[in-house]
């Protein structure tokens, strides 16, 4: 009955916002980054993701990129989480996507308005000329040179994604904050709700009066804020909601 209630609060919303964890691209073949099989248990956060640490050794990261991360990154595919979220935005009910995911799933299922907190894994940036690249142009590189250098001026090039120690991009959080507050009904699919200021975006959201449904396997800080909690998967859950 959990993703009936939900279709019922769908159908009742004028503006909807979704806020997006790694649950809903474990579905889609990316493992997480804290449960069981987590990356963390395999990969050191403290090197791979952490800022200080790439620009002292970006080969660390370099090389689980190219033992790792680009291959997950070209077997994954949208689930139907990713491409209902697309359906309803279509349908204009779905205002923003708000994602702390890095791997662009949701603009490839088809969502356009797509709020990605921690940046995009896909996109390279150089450093020091700004210049942006590709994954398979690098990947192609990272067999005969590591850290791969820039192209155009041999600077460092790294992944645009926020690692630890590094800011969210103000412009972005400060939309994802306009967006929580001005929705009726925001629903959190496959996030621990564990990790700031992302995770601040329900609790925005609920204090300004929007309904709040938490979809995900295990339980999270915020569940007793809730208005529906839903332990199920979330492509399940959200294309049997979606359905017209």
């Amino acid at each position: 009955m959990s993703a009936q209630e939900l279709k019922q609060m769908i159908e009742k919303a004028g503006r909807i916002v979704a806020f997006t964890g790694a649950g809903i691209s474990a579905e889609s073949g990316i493992p997480t980054y804290r449960g069981a099989d987590g990356v963390w248990n395999k990969y050191d956060p403290n090197k791979y993701a952490n800022v200080n640490y790439f620009l002292q050794e970006p080969s660390y990261y370099w090389n689980f990129f190219r033992e790792v991360r680009y291959q997950v990154l070209k077997q994954a595919k949208p689930n139907e989480g990713h491409k209902a979220l697309a359906r309803l935005e279509e349908r204009g009910l779905l205002k923003a996507v708000i994602t702390q995911n890095v791997d662009g799933l949701h603009q490839e299922a088809g969502s356009k308005n797509v709020l990605e907190l921690h940046g995009n894994t896909r996109k390279i940036i150089c450093l020091d000329c700004g210049k942006s690249y590709g994954i398979d142009e690098v990947r192609e590189q990272v067999e005969t040179e590591l850290p791969p250098p820039c192209r155009s001026c041999g600077g460092m090039l790294k992944p645009d994604v926020v690692l630890f120690g590094e800011a969210l991009p103000a412009e972005t959080l400060e939309q994802a904050t306009e967006e929580s507050r001005s929705c009726d009904l925001f629903i959190s699919v496959g996030s621990s709700l564990v990790v700031q200021p992302a995770a601040s975006m329900p609790v925005i959201a609920k204090r300004a009066g929007a309904a709040l449904v938490i979809v995900n396997q295990d339980a999270t800080p915020l569940d007793k804020q809730a208005d529906l909690v839903i332990r199920e998967s979330a492509s399940a859950v959200l294309s049997e909601a979606v359905q017209e």
